[in-house]
């Protein structure tokens, strides 16, 4: 039995249990699609949390995913972070990655990206949304697009409107990057701006 099925069973659960349903959304608009938002542990990383000494916090982040976000840069696609934790580690690959778009210590991440997107003047059919446990969820079932890495909990995976075939910190990142720029139909010239800008 799944945790959802636990839950669902257990007489003192009161909340609206269709929280823990996959959410019945319109059709996606590739061409609304302007907003590409992530979770950092367990997504961007492959979840573990390694304390060094003096309060030092080390993460593992992958190469693929970094040229991926470098892909980025050119096209007209926003990219963010909402992280439940605070990390040195993410303001520092955000800095290496030139992100502006981090949010650390989030308890309430739809409150936050309601923020975000009244910032950015556009609406939940423009976001594309990567989470990988819970705490993931509001976000993931109000955004056009939800993803989640291959290792999510698997409760969460299947409220998902799609699962990459990569686990997080192992190229999940990338792959859902990658999912976007095909349907939105700009892969190809993404990818010719990048080697121009490098040859």
């Amino acid at each position: 039995m799944t945790v959802a099925s636990k839950l669902l069973r257990h007489k003192r659960f009161d909340m609206d249990k269709s929280s823990l349903l996959k959410p019945n959304k319109c059709q996606v608009n590739w061409t609304d699609l302007k907003v590409l938002l992530f979770d950092c542990d367990g997504v961007l990383t492959d979840g573990r949390i390694i304390y060094g000494n003096d309060a030092q916090d080390i993460k593992h982040f992958h190469a693929h995913d970094g040229m991926g976000f470098n892909l980025l840069k050119y096209t007209e696609i926003t990219v963010g972070f909402i992280s439940g934790r605070s990390s040195e580690a993410l303001i520092r690959r955000c800095k290496d990655l030139q992100i502006k778009h981090l949010y650390q210590n989030v308890a309430n991440k739809l409150e936050c990206l309601d923020k975000i997107l009244i910032e950015l003047g556009l609406g939940y059919r423009n976001v594309v949304y990567m989470g990988d446990d819970w705490n993931d969820i509001p976000i993931m079932r109000k955004v056009a697009f939800s993803a989640a890495p291959a290792d999510a909990q698997p409760d969460v995976a299947k409220i998902a409107d799609w699962v990459s075939a990569f686990k997080g910190g192992r190229g999940a990142v990338r792959d859902l990057i990658n999912h976007v720029l095909i349907h939105k139909g700009i892969y190809e010239k993404t990818i010719l701006h990048y080697l121009d800008s490098i040859s």
